[in-house]
């Protein structure tokens, strides 16, 4: 199969919106679905039909809902009913709406194709947020699981502090005894070093 490049200029954006067959229209002519149709169906959009129910969310006819009287693939519009104008003439005509800004509120399973098209689309997945909600929440719980309590950390510490004060002690005491004795063994040498060499100056001198 040939690989698609996205395009990015628009007037060969335009070209492809204006020479794409029927099943590409078709796929194009889709809308987002209500809330409570994701809800129930488990799909975000849909294809539009003749007979489904929308409700249009942007432009002048926002808050108008109505059924799908007619679908133009060749202008990408859809016509709705009761959605009309007064032309100069006198005579009214159905107001076209794109279908961007229309929401599906009920869907038309008439066909069994469609059912099918439903059935075949797979389920959405949770959204991220909840996700995070209940990961936070399952993690706060095995924290505060896993966290000793107040009296727990206040044993601990003060069992800390206790062998710290008792191993502070037995370290400290050996220590000055040993540069007590350093200092003295030292003193002692000089000292037995200087009598040795006064009696060995003294022998000398006798000789």
């Amino acid at each position: 199969m040939q690989k698609k490049i996205p395009v990015t200029k628009p007037g060969k954006q335009r070209k492809m919106l204006y020479n794409a067959p029927l099943h590409i229209r078709q796929k194009i002519m889709a809308a987002h679905l209500s809330q409570e149709l994701i809800a129930s169906k488990g799909i975000k959009s849909l294809p539009l039909r003749k007979g489904d129910t929308i409700q249009v969310i942007r432009g002048d006819n926002k808050g108008f809902e109505g059924k799908i009287s007619r679908v133009d693939l060749k202008r990408y519009r859809i016509f709705i009913e009761g959605l009309t104008r007064e032309k100069v003439d006198g005579t009214n005509i159905f107001v076209s709406v794109h279908p961007s800004k229309v929401i599906l509120k009920k869907l038309n399973l008439d066909d069994k194709w469609r059912k099918a098209i439903i059935k075949r689309k797979k389920p959405l997945k949770p959204l991220k947020k909840e996700k995070t909600v209940e990961s936070k929440s399952q993690k706060s719980t095995m924290k505060s699981s896993k966290q000793p309590s107040i009296e727990q950390k206040v044993k601990t510490s003060t069992k800390n502090l206790q062998k710290k004060t008792v191993d502070d002690k037995k370290i400290k005491k050996p220590q000055k005894d040993k540069i007590a004795t350093k200092k003295v063994e030292g003193s002692k040498t000089i000292k037995k070093t200087r009598s040795k060499r006064k009696t060995e100056s003294k022998i000398k001198e006798g000789k």
